[in-house]
């Protein structure tokens, strides 16, 4: 099941069930609120989705999909990714390629809601930083202990040249005003059954030219998600509703820094599209 969020009746956010006629709102409940209701009821997400939404069908495009209380991300997970890091920083010792081989993950806090987008919104490029490229990711939706309860994509925008400068400043890097992009729609382990199958496509068009084409698979991560997850919550009570990103494995080099005005595409295999344009933030 695909689910997220629309703007509905008075302008304001409701959940929604999407299909290919459009969005079936569920009342009275934003995303949060219908996992809290899940979770309190003991019912999968997508069983009370089903009960909750309406049986007509709106024209309302997706928004951003859930309102994250925490959003915590992951890095070096995919192999090109950690090889790259090391060549930027010139590290012989290679500190990246031994997150990457070793079995700690990298995780680190990339914000909350505030710093979160949704689709066909602005991302955010540091006027401090002439590297802001976009990391395609799948995310993971958690609820309670960690459980999975879907899936979506995600764009990490980060000031690539900041953490190069020294790894330290890697929050700087990662942490500020519309560095997340979230969506289109949150798909449920019911129908999306196999997380390590999915195609992932990157683009970047200026002026209508594209200057970036990347693409990868899941296949390639170099981690469980389970792993992830079990990390993550370590001594660490993250609340339901959170959303942890499990890398990028499609490096955007700095002959394709976005610029403002560039339209950044993220297609997944079984999720959707999610596109954004690039603005500066101060």
């Amino acid at each position: 099941m695909k689910i997220g969020q629309i703007r509905w009746r008075n302008n304001e956010i409701t959940a929604a069930v999407f299909d290919e006629k459009g969005a079936r709102p569920i009342p009275e409940y934003t995303l949060q609120g219908l996992i809290e209701r899940s979770e309190k009821e003991g019912v999968e997400l997508s069983v009370l989705a089903g009960r909750r939404a309406a049986s007509h069908h709106e024209d309302a495009a997706p928004i951003i999909p859930i309102h994250p209380r925490e959003v915590w991300a992951c890095g070096c997970t995919y192999e090109m990714s950690a090889s790259f890091r090391d060549a930027e920083h010139g590290t012989r010792e290679g500190f990246y390629a031994y997150v990457y081989r070793e079995p700690r993950p990298e995780i680190f806090f990339k914000g909350t809601a505030r710093v979160c987008v949704g689709p066909n919104k602005g991302i955010g490029i540091r006027s401090d930083s002439k590297f802001t490229a976009p990391e395609p990711e799948l995310a993971v939706i958690l609820g309670a202990k960690g459980r999975v309860l879907g899936y979506t994509i995600a764009n990490d925008v980060s000031a690539w040249d900041i953490e190069r400068e020294n790894p330290l400043y890697l929050p700087q890097s990662k942490v500020y005003n519309a560095c997340l992009s979230l969506g289109p729609f949150i798909v449920t382990p019911d129908e999306l059954t196999d997380p390590y199958q999915l195609d992932m496509n990157c683009t970047i068009t200026r002026d209508g030219k594209t200057i970036f084409d990347g693409s990868t698979s899941t296949a390639k991560l170099g981690r469980k998600i389970e792993t992830l997850v079990e990390y993550l919550y370590r001594a660490n009570n993250v609340p339901s509703g959170s959303v942890l990103l499990t890398g990028t494995g499609i490096i955007v080099k700095e002959d394709a820094a976005l610029a403002p005005g560039d339209v950044c595409s993220i297609t997944v295999s079984g999720i959707g599209t999610l596109s954004n344009t690039a603005g500066l933030v101060e």
